[in-house]
């Protein structure tokens, strides 16, 4: 077999069908459209959502009104009861929250929420820190820096 071989199945290839070009081609007149109604016209089909005086279905949707915000920011949320698994003097920064497992997504900043309790002295670099959090790992002898937040490569 070569090339010039090859040929489509029979069938497979039909004519175009040239419609409403008069009596004798067969398809003249309402070509194959009936006569009157909605469908009969040009630009037939109404509007994309129109459904024919029934509830629209995107507003039967209740979670669709409204406006999602596609560039809010997403945070690396670490409580401090999760930081009992550090050493005294530790430095716990994303590197080190990392290699722990706490962070949901390595792109995105963190946050050190203050629910639970610190008794080691840590020295915390974190993107955002609540003010409970702050007096608490300063209150066990740490220290809470804040490091600059880049834009996440999503």
């Amino acid at each position: 077999m070569k090339l010039h071989d090859l040929h489509p199945r029979s069938g497979a290839r039909q004519p175009r069908k040239r419609v409403g070009r008069g009596i004798s081609a067969g398809q003249g007149k309402t070509a194959g459209r009936g006569t009157k109604g909605q469908k009969a016209r040009t630009g037939a089909g109404g509007k994309l959502y129109r459904q024919g005086g029934n509830l629209p279905f995107y507003r039967r949707l209740p979670f669709m009104r409204g406006f999602t915000n596609f560039r809010r920011a997403t945070w690396n949320e670490v409580n401090l009861s999760s930081l009992a698994g550090f050493k005294a003097g530790a430095e716990v920064g994303p590197e080190s929250l990392a290699e722990a497992g706490l962070l949901q997504d390595t792109r995105f900043p963190i946050v050190l929420l203050g629910m639970g309790e610190v008794t080691a002295p840590l020295k915390v670099r974190v993107h955002r820190v609540t003010r409970g959090a702050r007096t608490k790992v300063e209150a066990a002898g740490g220290t809470v820096e804040l490091i600059e937040a880049q834009a996440p490569q999503a």
